[in-house]
């Protein structure tokens, strides 16, 4: 049953996401997509990506979903606006350089168009843009795949003036949902947390190999130097054992060198970016992560949906709010080296609890599944569209207050 959505002048309300480019490969990508397919069964959905640089999408688009480019850097690539920078892009935003005055102008021109009752920004640039032009009628949310904390002091406080004209924050867990309202006081917007959507890849294979599979970009924070250190105090227990780490970037390498100066050659290997990963994951029989930050921890649940236990470092903000430590997966603490070998080698060694393990992380991970996040998006745009005059009574009370100091601090001046 769709959910009724008054006061929206839609039985079946139409939903634009806003994306920085849908043609790439990368996480937020991954669980828009999951997240439109579910949400195309009752609602008219769409994806607009801010650029485009190639033909086709990378990943496959569910075909009931529309998809809108509005600068492609190939054909638009001689309009003298692509060249100047842009203007309402927030400067400390980390995507900035790619913007333009011509992103500003088509963003600006496709929202105040827009005829959607809900549009969903994907990330903190394009919020900005959001709160500048999206049609008052409808409802604006801004989902940040990124910690509050990872952002740098001057990008929070451009967000923090321009997300007062938003409906909602969406964040991916409720620690940083909770650090989100302490920090950026915003009257009348509802700040909460909603994971990201991993479907069901099917039943996992009978039995995973002696592997043990790691994925994510290969930069520090990640810390697979960590894990390749601990593994070669497995391997030397573990003859049988190897290491898989899935993924690109500027660590790749160092981290090879760590490899070959480790002497794991043949035991640990680099195995490049594969997507989906997840027929990698249920191959294996365990999947580690070692990071010292994770926003949320995609990788983490894509291995639980697979029925492969997963130990994790303990790390801010996501692995504590998926993994249900000894029940379905391990937690271990940040920066352990020892830790972490010592709870990989108690799995390789108890296959019966691996398996356990396992078969409850394929259980607990059915809370992440698409169609259960589109409905928890689904009452939040119930709720926010029923709320909607009481919380904007609260900015206006919020900016009478902020005019009312100001003029008193004037005064005592």
């Amino acid at each position: 049953m769709p959910l009724a959505l008054n006061p929206l002048n839609a039985a079946q309300p139409k939903i634009t996401f806003l994306i920085h480019n849908v043609y790439a490969i990368g996480g937020t990508i991954r669980t828009t997509l999951n997240l439109t397919a579910a949400l195309a069964d009752r609602h008219e959905v769409t994806i607009v990506s801010m650029l485009r640089h190639r033909t086709r999408p990378r990943f496959v688009i569910d075909p009931r979903v529309t998809v809108v480019p509005l600068v492609d850097l190939r054909a638009d690539a001689a309009d003298p606006l692509l060249h100047q920078p842009a203007e309402v892009f927030p400067t400390a935003e980390k995507r900035y350089e790619q913007y333009s005055r011509l992103t500003d102008q088509r963003a600006r021109e496709y929202l105040r168009s827009c005829d959607a009752d809900v549009i969903i920004g994907t990330r903190p640039g394009i919020n900005v843009y959001l709160a500048h032009f999206a049609p008052p009628q409808a409802l604006r949310i801004a989902q940040e795949h990124l910690t509050h904390d990872m952002h740098t002091k001057k990008l929070r406080a451009q967000l923090a003036r321009q997300y007062r004209d938003l409906d909602a924050v969406v964040t991916t867990t409720d620690a940083d949902a909770a650090v989100y309202r302490a920090r950026m006081r915003l009257p009348g917007v509802r700040i909460l947390a909603i994971p990201n959507s991993v479907p069901d890849p099917g039943p996992p294979p009978a039995g995973g190999a002696p592997v043990i599979a790691a994925a994510g970009r290969l930069v520090r924070a990640k810390r697979f130097d960590l894990l390749i250190e601990a593994f070669t105090d497995v391997a030397a227990k573990h003859p049988d054992w190897s290491l898989r780490v899935y993924g690109s970037g500027a660590d790749k390498e160092r981290l090879q060198r760590l490899i070959e100066e480790q002497g794991l050659g043949g035991r640990a290997a680099l195995m490049g970016a594969v997507s989906p990963i997840e027929a990698e994951f249920a191959k294996a029989s365990i999947v580690a992560s070692a990071s010292d930050a994770e926003s949320f921890g995609m990788t983490l649940v894509e291995a639980m949906r697979c029925g492969t236990p997963v130990v994790a470092t303990d790390c801010p903000l996501g692995p504590a709010e998926i993994i249900n430590d000894g029940v379905d997966g391990r937690l271990v603490p940040m920066g352990d080296r020892q830790a972490l070998a010592a709870t990989l080698g108690d799995l390789i060694t108890d296959e019966p609890d691996r398996h356990r393990m396992g078969e409850a992380a394929r259980a607990a991970a059915r809370r992440f599944d698409p169609a259960h996040v589109a409905h928890v998006y689904e009452e939040l745009f119930g709720d926010l569209a029923a709320t909607r005059s009481s919380r904007a009574w609260q900015r206006r009370k919020a900016r009478w207050r902020n005019r009312a100091g100001r003029a008193l601090r004037r005064l005592r001046h």
